[in-house]
């Protein structure tokens, strides 16, 4: 039996077991979550078009933590994406965020493998996040580091301020580092507005600049984003901008994309409408269009997808 094999046989019995036990006088929670989401797609990238199923980041994980003392928490994620279209092997079991770290009112000190706080800061902008329009597809800086320091600050005055350092573990090479500052909710439940700025620097290769926002009009959300980025020796620098859109109607949610990258060589687009539909509030099943015009590249891509997903 694989390590793999019995991680995947563990997780169900420790859900079983232990959501919410009492050890050694400390208050401790245990959560099993997951997400499969699965799409019959189509793709077409000038060479001719081909139906593939795909797995678009299905995920399950354990999350949790421990009291030490007053005010102090021990938390910890362990987060693996799984591939439910192929049948397995090697890249059927992928490492996600998974870290140890202390909570308190200094606010959360995590260590291990973790998205940089320049990725996080865009918050719910991101209306096709996991699909062919996410917004990793033109820019920079959607980045999940291994060896990484992160901290998050508690909320002064709905301001909070983040950051991470990626030890490169390599003597010719730098230490990166990413970090960020935000005002608001990103879940736009305590405030109207959510703004955010971060940079990194020598992370993945690049230094980037981002500046992000959205808010609510009535029911329907705009977002936009702006970005710079570059290769850490100054080369292939490229700016651009996302904007995006989502309204609900009852128990369905249409929504629109624009991307844009902005390079020396050439202009690279990207637009994407879609539709979601709630069958209840664990479970949707969706479709999408996405449509790319890649100056870099010489060519033409468009997708389109029907799909389930259903989170627990």
């Amino acid at each position: 039996m694989t390590a793999k094999t019995s991680i995947l046989m563990m997780l169900p019995l420790a859900l079983a077991t232990s959501t919410a036990v009492a050890q050694d006088e400390q208050s401790v929670s245990f959560d099993f979550y997951g997400k499969a989401n699965l799409s019959v797609q189509s793709n077409d990238e000038g060479s001719g078009s081909e139906t593939v199923l795909e797995s678009n980041a299905s995920r399950i994980g354990v999350k949790g933590g421990s009291e030490l003392n007053d005010g102090l928490e021990v938390i910890y994620q362990l987060e693996w994406e799984v591939d439910l279209a192929d049948l397995g092997g090697d890249n059927n079991l992928k490492s996600r965020n998974q870290y140890v770290g202390l909570r308190g009112n200094f606010g959360e000190f995590t260590v291990g493998r973790r998205d940089t706080v320049l990725k996080t800061l865009q918050g719910d902008l991101d209306q096709f996040n996991d699909y062919e329009a996410d917004i990793k597809s033109l820019f920079e800086g959607e980045n999940r580091t291994s060896n990484t320091l992160s901290y998050y600050s508690p909320a002064f005055a709905d301001v909070r301020v983040a950051g991470s350092i990626v030890l490169s573990e390599e003597e010719t090479q730098d230490d990166g580092y990413s970090l960020a500052l935000t005002y608001g909710d990103d879940e736009l439940d305590s405030t109207p507005y959510y703004f955010g700025a971060a940079i990194d620097r020598d992370v993945d290769g690049y230094d980037v600049e981002r500046l992000i926002g959205y808010t609510k009009v009535a029911d329907t959300m705009f977002g936009l984003m702006w970005q710079q980025q570059q290769e850490v020796d100054g080369s292939n620098e490229a700016d651009g901008f996302v904007a995006s859109v989502q309204q609900p109607f009852g128990r369905f949610s249409v929504k629109a994309q624009y991307q844009m990258m902005d390079f020396v060589d050439g202009e690279d687009d990207s637009i994407a409408l879609g539709v979601d539909y709630k069958l209840a509030k664990s479970t949707k099943v969706f479709a999408w269009y996405t449509g790319r015009d890649l100056d870099t590249l010489a060519e033409e891509q468009t997708y389109f997808a029907v799909g389930l997903e259903h989170k627990f």
